[in-house]
Order: C-alpha cells, then structure tokens, then sequence
C-alpha cells in the first residue's frame, strides 16, 4: 500500500467519524445507545487503520530491501566497472568523458580527476583526428561497433594500437545519450600480426625459391644427361671396337672416363627424380613381386663394391609371405642408395641387411652398418636434400647428399616410414616400414 491509500483510508475514517457524530446529534435514540454505536464504528475503524498501518510497513520494509538490493547491484556494478581488466569510457553524444574506470586511466596514463570531462578525441594523434570524427559521427545511427582499430595517443606522448568496441546509450523513449566504450590495447597482437605476415612473406620467398630451384635442376639435368648419354655412348663404342688395338694405359683411361661419365649420370638421375618429388610429378606403378629376391638382386649387385674394401655383406629374411604390391624398381633404388651409403662410409666390419614381417599389414626392410655414424644433433637434418654430415665427407666420400631425400621421399608415397639410428664410430641403421599393398 503506497502513501495515497494510506491517507485515503484516514481521510475515510475522518469522514466516518463526522457522520457519527452529527447522527448522533440527530438520534432520537437514547444517548447512551447513539453512544455505544459510534464507539463500535470507530473501533472498526481503527482496526482498518492498524490493516493498512501494517500493510504500509511490510510494503516499507519490501521497499528498503529493494532499495538495498539496488545499491548493492549498482555498488557490484561500478566495482566491476572501476576494476574490469580492459578499459572502459562512458561519454555523452559529443564524445566527452563522462565515467572511466582504472584500466581506461592506466592506458591513458592520466588520473580519473583529469580525465573526466575530456574529449575522447584528444587522445586521438592529430594526423588521425579527422577520421576519427568522421567515424564517431555515424556511430548514433549503426549501432553496435566491435574491433574498430585505432592508434591512441596516451598522455607524455606514448602511442599505441588500440581496439574499441562501442555501444549506443539510450534513455527512455529511445533517445540517443551517450556511449559506452571497451578499450584493449593490441600492440602485442599487432606486432604478433606484423611477425606472421613476415614469416609468411618469407615462406612464399622460400617457395617460390624453393620452384625456381626444383625447375632450374630439372631443366639442368635433361640438358646434361642427353650430352652426357652420347659420351658414354661413343666411349662404350670406341672401347668395344678397338679394346685390342689400343694399349692398356689408353683404354685405362676410357675405362675410367666410362666410369665417371655412369657416375655423373647417375646424379642427373637423382636431380631428376628429386624434382619430380618436389613438383609431385613421380608416380608409383605398383605390381606383384617377390620382396625376397629383390632384396637379394639389390644385395648382390653391390657384393663388389664390398668385396673391395674387405666388408661382409650379409642378407637375412624372416618373412612368411615374401609376395608385397609395390613400384619394385623404386624399391630397389631406395634399397641400392641404403646399401650403398652403408658400403661407401665403412671401413672395417660390415653391412647387415634384414627383411622383416612386422604384421599381417607391414613388412621391414632394415640396413644396418658398422660405419662412422652420424652424431645425434644431424640426425633430424639426415633426410633434408643436399645435406652432408661433414662437409668434408663431400670431397672424401663423393655424392651431393640427395640420396636420403629422395628415399625419405618416396618411402612417403608409398605411405610408409623411414627411421634412423646411429652412434659415432659404431654405424647406422635405417629402417623402412612399407605396407605390403601400396595402392596407385
């Protein structure tokens, strides 16, 4: 019950209490009955006045919890405004600074006192002024604004990237009042940004390095390998025709210059197939063989190159099902690179090559030497084209350190895995993981 009933209800009793008085003058009743009736009436009164007292006083009490409730949502509210992490503005609709909290002063690097009452737009760097004023004068009519991106300018001159967010204020009847403003300050992010276009910049560089250098090997190598194919052609003619009529010491030479011309060749080839790889120009003609005697074939033509350093070269199969679907002339120059590298860096002690069934699924090929090793901090860079150990090994050993890659990658098209471990003057080992059927 609010004040106007309350005094409704006195103003009724008022009345009442006039009636009785002036019908009691009236009565021709016996004073003492005109008496009782009047008192009687009163004291209903009374007892709707002591109603509506109560009923008043419950309302009071509901209306200081309400107001209580208020207060201390209002006090939760201007707490969470005064100590938000990011800052906030409250401005009138000509963009002065009517509220902000503690962070919003701390950006600006300005005491609240000296803040309230400013113009946003001050802390604005003058060359970006007029484009801020354009943007404010459009925010009545847009609505919400989120991520709009600014460079504010806090006190003592320090400027940084700032992000808004704004809202419309309005009072009832839907009039435009003021706006309220989230201020972050994105310079970590921005220079974040800025690193990651760079890093990107760069990739692309590197790529398009990466093409111009993949195109560049593929268009050397077909240009070298169609002289170099008719150097070791007349070579392989000359020596066949007149081996008798030449002396020893001249077909030495064209001996020796056969032997150099197979072994260019056969780095043209590797340039080739490695950009292939690159360009994902190779494809896999998978077919049924026996994965055994492959291994076998691949063993024993490099025997030679064994025998002639005084190496063991030793073959074990422990397969059930030796019948795999693959490219077997890839294999096989996966396999002959291995078993060849194995051969090239040992010295003394041997080669151990071993084919495996890992499960139904998967087969093993493993070449194991006892060679000079590779230390553990090049062990992640083994298979990264034109990598050498020790760049020394280039002149002592031979190779261009394309060998790895290309089996790194052709053990990946043919969805398998190729892992190496290896110990300083104690060998490698590598081992290959291919499934036993590799689709086209």
């Amino acid at each position: 019950m609010n004040l106007d009933k309350f005094s409704q209800r006195i103003e009724e009793v008022r009345q009442r209490s006039q009636f009785l008085e002036s019908r009691a003058s009236e009565s021709p009743m016996p004073q003492q009955n005109a008496l009782l009736e009047a008192i009687e009436q009163l004291n209903t009164a009374l007892e709707e006045l002591y109603v509506a007292q109560e009923e008043l006083h419950q309302q009071n009490e509901q209306l200081n919890i309400a107001n209580q409730q208020a207060e201390n949502e209002r006090q939760r509210y201007q707490e969470l405004f005064d100590f938000a992490p990011d800052g906030y503005l409250v401005t009138n609709t000509d963009g002065k600074i009517l509220q902000a909290n503690q962070a919003a002063t701390q950006l600006l690097n300005i005491s609240k006192s000296f803040l309230i009452g400013k113009a946003l737009v001050n802390f604005v760097p003058e060359e970006e002024r007029r484009a801020f004023r354009n943007q404010f004068s459009g925010l009545s009519d847009i609505g919400r604004m989120q991520e709009w991106e600014i460079r504010l300018q806090a006190r003592q001159g320090n400027i940084f990237d700032a992000s808004l967010s704004v809202t419309p204020v309005f009072a009832p009847q839907d009039k435009f009042q003021g706006l309220r403003w989230l201020v972050r300050d994105i310079t970590s992010r921005k220079q974040a940004e800025e690193k990651l276009r760079l890093i990107q910049k760069e990739n692309l560089e590197l790529q398009e390095v990466a093409h111009i250098k993949t195109q560049m090997m593929s268009v050397l190598s077909h240009e070298l390998r169609t002289p170099l194919n008719s150097i070791l052609g007349f070579s392989q003619l000359l020596l066949q025709r007149y081996y008798n009529l030449f002396p020893v010491e001249l077909r030495d030479m064209i001996e020796r210059i056969i032997k150099s011309g197979k072994h260019l060749l056969a780095l043209i080839e590797n340039m080739l197939d490695f950009s292939k790889l690159e360009r994902d120009k190779l494809e896999l003609n998978p077919e049924e063989f026996n994965l055994v005697e492959l291994v076998r074939a691949s063993t024993e033509e490099l025997r030679c190159l064994a025998e002639q350093k005084n190496l063991s070269l030793v073959l074990h199969a422990n397969i059930e099902n030796p019948i795999v679907i693959n490219d077997s002339v890839r294999l096989r120059q996966i396999l002959v690179n291995l078993i060849s590298n194995a051969i090239k860096f040992t010295d003394t002690g041997g080669v151990f090559v071993e084919v495996q069934q890992r499960n139904q699924h998967q087969v093993v090929l493993m070449v194991k030497d006892t060679g000079i090793g590779i230390p553990e901090s090049e062990l992640a860079h083994i298979f990264q084209e034109f990598w050498q150990v020790d760049k020394s090994t280039t002149r002592k050993y031979g190779g261009i350190g394309l060998g790895l890659a290309i089996a790194d990658k052709l053990v990946r098209l043919m969805n398998g895995r190729i892992t190496v471990e290896s110990t300083i003057n104690q060998g490698s080992t590598f081992r290959i993981q291919l499934p036993r059927n590799v689709s086209r």
